[in-house]
């Protein structure tokens, strides 16, 4: 989300103190997500405690945080290097590969010109990009676990994985027939075009290579709709993250089944091990939360003069941590005015720090302890 145009003809040094700072946030809410919240018993990370499946069931990585922290700062280092490497043999130049390194593996979505990544042209530099964003929003424990065990099986046992990648591949083949039916794009490129948009906005990316918002049909709304999804606990994604949409689903699925059976013992489960009680509360909660949060911040967008749809979407892309939206915010934002902007700065926090770390902020009882 950005209210700056003109970025091609900015100094470099601004333009690289924009990609740092995503790469620097990116790297704190991993660190804050996967060995401090935890801790603490809020944040998404708490989902997976003992209840969780797979080889992401303990609080934290290693004994200490100290060692936790190093370990998946090497890794998201490594990812960093990686992507830059691969855009830069692509045809990329160095700053810019550098550069959109730094947002594709924060996923961020910042880049060095105002066209995105629709400004290379490149089906080799998008299918890179890809690449990284799907890798940079799966839960980073799950990267540990391949790097310190030399496998990636535990990727396909892993249930928010699994949904994760069910996700973008869904909603990428419903993307790519509408617009081949609509004759919007030839064959190949409609191909081309679903596959990048949709892994870009279902991760909260924001990279573009088309205008998502004039796509005809449903496909604007769905493809923002995805992106609530966002990505995996303990990534550097946004959105309420996929393992709570999994467990809503379930749990909403054992509601149905005890209309049918109102004397079974249904448990949620995740895997094969059951989910507690007190698990499901809390994404409940969240869900909660979030959703009370997202209407009084759409209502008050409203009431500052603008139309639903630019409310809506620039609430949801806020919150998400998305950044492009529909209507007057499917560019940038620089129209809006600045109460919007001020309400706007509250909600991309609010979304980054997973809504309940703020607003305890806000407790008394937080500061009598």
């Amino acid at each position: 989300a950005t209210v700056m145009t003109g970025i091609d003809i900015m100094p470099k040094s601004i333009l690289y103190y924009r990609q740092q700072l995503q790469w620097l946030g990116g790297m704190g809410i991993i660190v804050l997500a996967v060995a401090i919240l935890p801790m603490l018993g809020i944040g998404g990370m708490q989902l997976y405690r003992a209840e969780t499946p797979g080889p992401v069931k303990d609080n934290k990585l290693t004994p200490r945080i100290t060692e936790t922290a190093k370990a998946l700062w090497y890794i998201y280092l490594s990812l960093t290097v990686a992507c830059a490497l691969g855009y830069w043999a692509a045809g990329m130049t160095l700053f810019d590969a550098i550069g959109h390194s730094f947002s594709t593996v924060a996923i961020g979505g910042f880049s060095t010109h105002d066209a995105s990544m629709g400004y290379f042209d490149s089906a080799t530099i998008e299918a890179i990009c890809t690449f990284f964003m799907v890798v940079s929003a799966v839960n980073f424990s799950l990267h540990f676990f391949a790097w310190r065990q030399k496998s990636i099986l535990h990727y396909f046992q892993d249930p928010e994985f699994q949904f994760y990648v069910g996700i973008l591949a869904t909603v990428s083949m419903i993307t790519m027939f509408a617009l081949i039916g609509t004759e919007t794009y030839a064959p190949v490129e409609s191909m081309r075009k679903s596959i990048f948009m949709v892994v870009s906005i279902a991760t909260t990316t924001g990279f573009s290579t088309a205008d998502f918002a004039h796509w005809p049909a449903m496909l604007p709304f769905m493809l923002f709709v995805a992106a609530f999804a966002g990505g995996c606990a303990g990534s550097t994604g946004g959105g309420m993250k996929v393992i709570r949409v999994l467990l809503i689903l379930k749990q909403g699925h054992r509601e149905i089944m005890r209309l049918v059976h109102p004397n079974a013992v249904i448990p949620v489960k995740l895997g094969n091990k059951p989910i507690s009680d007190r698990v499901l509360q809390a994404v409940w909660g969240f869900f909660s939360v979030y959703l009370i949060v997202f209407i009084i911040m759409l209502i008050a967008l409203l009431g500052t003069g603008l139309d639903q749809v630019t409310a809506w979407s620039a609430v949801g892309a806020a919150l998400n941590n998305l950044g492009p939206g529909l209507g007057d915010v499917a560019v940038n934002y620089g129209n809006l005015n600045e109460t919007a902007k001020w309400i706007l700065c509250f909600a991309m926090l609010l979304g980054r720090l997973e809504v309940f770390t703020l607003l305890v902020l806000f407790t008394p009882a937080f500061w009598k302890r």
